[in-house]
């Protein structure tokens, strides 16, 4: 070793620091973040980096997006419906439910159909991400989730609360875009779970969720855009008191009657309760 580090005018010391340690830190924490993202891209292999990524997180192998689509990229791990060419804006995914609703987003009773959707807001300390859940009969935001981190259990605890808040909710559709939380499996067990049917909208049907976007633009122009927030937790109980606070027993919609979403639900209770 001398003799050959002297022949290629080489420092002895790196290579004697390789010898007693061939594989670095570095090294071995991507060998791991690789192995967690195989083992979801096996067990499920029709999602491309962002589903594995989600299951890493979860199995306690953290990671940014941009690693994991080099690991995915550097290996071949794409999703198994074929690599797409490339488009501007982000990618959607294959639907893991059928479109039940087909742009017919009228219901007639409470928990038959509901819409879901993710929005997102920057606080000084980082961004802070909204899962809310809407029923298309009385416009009621029924259950809603934030959190800092927007992952699957983000879809799966605003469709827990919303099941706590309204009891019965067997048969219900919930209807909602094709983003990778919608169709994680976490979600797709919640639901199961409940009895609840998932539907998925198509894509470039801008339509689809409309309501949905209604809603999060009067959030942005009431609460979100009004001022900066310093903490994720000051705008969490901003968003908290201007749902259920102004959204729900102040705003009084046109399609209800001149009624709010809580005056309208308990003005048709009786009425439902007799076509039951």
């Amino acid at each position: 070793m001398t003799v050959t580090c002297r022949v290629l005018k080489l420092s002895r010391a790196p290579n004697y620091r390789w010898l007693a340690s061939p594989v670095t830190t570095a090294e071995l924490a991507q060998a791991y973040r690789a192995n967690a993202l195989f083992d979801a891209h096996r067990d499920d292999s029709k999602f491309g980096y962002r589903f594995p990524l989600d299951e890493a997180r979860d199995a306690g192998t953290d990671m940014s997006e941009r690693t994991a689509w080099k690991i995915a990229s550097e290996n071949g791990w794409w999703s198994s419906f074929g690599k797409k060419t490339r488009r501007k804006g982000k990618k959607v995914g294959p639907p893991v439910h059928d479109d039940l609703v087909q742009r017919e987003f009228a219901a007639d009773a409470p928990n038959r159909l509901w819409r879901t959707d993710i929005t997102e807001h920057t606080t000084g300390e980082g961004k802070l991400f909204l899962c809310a859940i809407k029923d298309a009969f009385s416009g009621r935001i029924v259950g809603y989730s934030i959190d800092a981190r927007m992952k699957s259990r983000l879809v799966v605890s605003a469709i827990d609360n919303a099941a706590v808040l309204r009891g019965d909710v067997a048969g219900c559709v919930v209807h909602s875009d094709r983003g990778s939380r919608f169709r994680s499996r976490k979600a797709a067990r919640a639901l199961a779970c409940l009895s609840m049917v998932g539907s998925m909208g198509r894509v470039g049907a801008a339509g689809d969720n409309v309501a949905m976007e209604s809603f999060f633009s009067l959030l942005q122009k009431n609460v979100l855009d009004r001022r900066s927030w310093a903490t994720r937790e000051e705008l969490r109980i901003a968003i908290l008191t201007w749902i259920e606070r102004t959204y729900h027993r102040r705003r009084r919609q046109a399609r209800l009657g001149k009624l709010t979403p809580v005056e309208f639900e308990a003005t048709m209770r009786p009425s439902m309760a007799l076509l039951a």
